[in-house]
């Protein structure tokens, strides 16, 4: 079966900030779309193994108990695929707002993100005080 993802795409030297350096400058746009493109290309090289996982463990076991695994195995990996699927559109996502130039700052109150939030979580699209304030409201909302 194959690997399932955990956050590999952590392979990355972190960016040395600089005082004085301005925020999303061309070479911290460029750090974040090495990151962004490294993740992208393991989440492809994930989708296009589950492929091969799929087309060449498929039997038609005589057993209904071992029917039964066989396709509760491959349901879980599909369902994990169909995440990865939108973590890649959200990559894409960030990569066209690196290039609008709106990559690292707040969707909802326009403030920086950060670079470490940024190379913690590199889809982020809010704040950390945003993010949090959405998060309680989707507690208090039962979601």
């Amino acid at each position: 079966m194959p690997k399932t993802t955990d956050t590999k795409f952590m392979h990355f030297e972190p960016y040395p900030l600089d005082n004085g350096e301005e925020y999303m400058n061309e070479a911290q746009k460029e750090h974040f779309r090495k990151i962004l493109l490294g993740w992208k290309r393991e989440l492809m090289e994930e989708v296009d193994s589950t492929i091969t996982h799929l087309k060449e463990e498929a039997s038609n076991f005589a057993d209904p108990s071992d029917r039964a695994s066989q396709e509760e195995e491959f349901s879980l990996e599909l369902r994990t695929r169909d995440r990865e699927r939108k973590l890649i559109r959200k990559i894409d996502e960030a990569l066209e707002s690196i290039d609008s130039d709106d990559y690292g700052y707040c969707e909802a109150c326009g403030v920086e993100i950060g670079i470490r939030r940024l190379e913690a979580r590199p889809t982020a699209t809010l704040c950390i005080d945003c993010k949090t304030l959405a998060e309680i409201k989707e507690k208090q909302l039962g979601r």
